[in-house]
């Protein structure tokens, strides 16, 4: 034994689990007076915001809710899900933060798969959580305690499910004098389901440690400042909203919330409440550019967004540099907590080249400071490849920052961290200045002729085309060639082109055999989140292919 393990044992005075309830506890006592939620005619102040989570918290204490147990939340960006999302944890419960698109066959599974004890459900969802609630009771028996959400800014129909209604919880139980968080920073925070394309979804199952590292990457790696204004546009159903949650309490910010995301509505937010950070994918960002400039009216902060889900092709570059908005592009899984690596960006790129700004923001770039690996590893031999953007291989994690695992499934677990890295699926380079570049999903390499074919170099040739909005390239079988590249474009409003006018501009920036074989216009399915559901567009392109076969 070293003399330096002697006497100096683990205490109370020097030794606390890292969790981000920590957060809430602190800015409530400092910031107290600040404003924390903006919601439609509601104003919360930080002091208000934490009573009203100590009351969640004793209320659902009180229904027996303790660590291990899981609370569900069918929400939207509302007041109640921010407060879900400091008050379970406080608990030591588990929060699971269900899909607002998905049906209710898919929702009663997850909630049977994570054996949900209590569910926060707003009365705008009451028809297909009714639906599910009675398959979980009749296939699955198990009756969780409903709690109704009847928001002010929901003015549509919907009935009450539950015994008890959020606001009327609150008023009945005093809160908590401490919001204690874990014994164990190891413990689960949350389980977040994956998109199940293919079989049921994976749950991904996150710690506390995990939860409190990622909020405060966000705050370095985006150079957030203290007291932020920030924008609701990202779910906060998805990865608990990239950890932003508990990022802007850690910096004692307003959550600006927005029940519906359209672009009129997020230009109104930011000039009314002065909101200067917001996230999303893609298409959030691209409504934003274009929008009716005249409904940018009156915003003279500077902006900054950030970007996930894929890519900026150029035209959105382009475009965030026109209204005057700065955009950063990060990179991460449901696994790794969201975001856990960024495109940071020198100094020098600024007077770079739009096309090579573009080039160099494009990348998913670096890990998050407090990610302890990422880099491009030969799956095969567990080998890193050589810097220099040649070799390929996958993307791998390893850190903090990675979930603990995929719930009640050890083998989908063993596989992921085969090797001692969490492995992505995602196929990337390593550039010379040891950035990644993703070159494809493994599932999304098209194989023409015995060449592979990168999808998204495709989908970055069309996005250079003024005309194109949103795009996705897909394999589609093909009787020569096997499969070969087959685009699928939405147009911007307004714009015209034609597949023939498309094809010829990829001549233009691709090898031949990389060009799209045939166009299609048509609307281009997404995730709640806005990502690209390329799943759905194979089945597409193989059911059109084999009943033009059939011909």
């Amino acid at each position: 034994m070293s003399i330096y393990d002697q006497g100096l044992e683990r205490n109370a005075a020097n030794y606390v689990p890292l969790s981000p309830v920590s957060f809430i506890e602190r800015t409530a006592e400092v910031f107290a007076d600040l404003p924390a939620v903006v919601h439609g005619e509601r104003r919360y102040s930080w002091g208000e915001t934490r009573e009203r989570t100590a009351r969640l918290a004793a209320a659902l204490r009180a229904h027996g809710v303790a660590r291990g147990s899981t609370v569900s939340a069918m929400l939207t960006n509302t007041p109640e899900m921010i407060e879900a999302h400091y008050a379970v944890p406080a608990l030591d419960a588990v929060l699971n933060t269900l899909n607002t698109r998905l049906d209710a066959p898919l929702l009663a599974w997850q909630m049977q798969h994570c054996e949900t004890a209590v569910l926060l459900t707003d009365r705008e969802f009451s028809g297909v959580m009714g639906a599910a609630l009675r398959i979980l009771r009749d296939e699955h028996g198990r009756t969780p305690l409903v709690i109704d959400v009847c928001d002010t800014e929901f003015t549509g129909a919907g009935e009450r499910l539950g015994a008890c209604e959020y606001e009327a919880l609150l008023a009945s139980h005093a809160p908590l004098a401490h919001l204690a968080g874990p014994a164990d920073e190891w413990d689960a925070i949350a389980v977040s389901y994956t998109s199940g394309t293919t079989g049921n979804p994976k749950g991904v199952v996150t710690h506390h440690r995990g939860a409190y590292l990622n909020a405060v990457c966000n705050a370095v790696s985006w150079a957030m400042p203290q007291f932020p204004r920030y924008l609701w546009t990202l779910p906060l159903f998805h990865c608990n909203g990239w950890c932003f949650a508990w990022t802007v309490a850690l910096l004692a910010g307003t959550h600006v919330c927005l029940r519906k995301v359209d672009a009129r509505a997020i230009l109104e937010a930011m000039r009314v409440h002065g909101v200067d950070h917001y996230c999303g994918a893609p298409i959030v960002h691209n409504m934003v550019i274009n929008a009716d400039p005249a409904w940018r009216a009156g915003i003279t902060q500077r902006v900054r967004a950030m970007v996930a889900g894929a890519a900026p092709p150029a035209a959105m570059i382009e475009g965030m540099q026109r209204i005057g908005f700065d955009l950063i592009h990060v990179y991460g899984l449901t696994e790794t907590y969201g975001p856990a690596a960024l495109a940071a960006r020198r100094a020098a790129w600024s007077e770079a080249s739009l096309a090579e700004q573009v080039r160099l923001n494009a990348r998913q770039g670096v890990r998050y400071v407090l990610q302890e690996g990422m880099t491009v590893i030969e799956p095969q031999t567990m080998q890193a490849v050589p810097a220099g953007g040649e070799a390929l291989g996958e993307v791998m994690f390893r850190g903090n920052i990675v979930m603990k695992g995929y719930l009640k499934n050890p083998d989908a677990t063993a596989l992921a961290f085969a090797g001692g890295w969490f492995h992505t699926g995602d196929l990337g380079v390593l550039e010379a200045d040891h950035y990644v570049k993703i070159r494809d999903r493994s599932k999304d390499v098209i194989i023409s002729g015995g060449e592979n074919i990168s999808s998204l170099e495709v989908e970055d040739a069309l996005y250079r085309h003024p005309a194109v909005l949103a795009c996705a390239v897909v394999a589609c079988p093909d009787p020569k060639w096997g499969e070969s590249p087959l685009a699928y474009v939405e147009l911007r409003s307004g714009a015209t082109a034609s597949a023939e006018e498309l094809i010829l501009h990829c001549r233009g920036l691709l090898a031949g055999y990389k060009v799209p074989r045939a166009v299609r216009f048509e609307e281009i399915p997404k995730t709640a989140t806005g990502k690209i559901q390329k799943f759905l567009l194979r089945e597409r392109a193989r059911s059109s292919s084999a009943i033009e076969g059939s011909r």
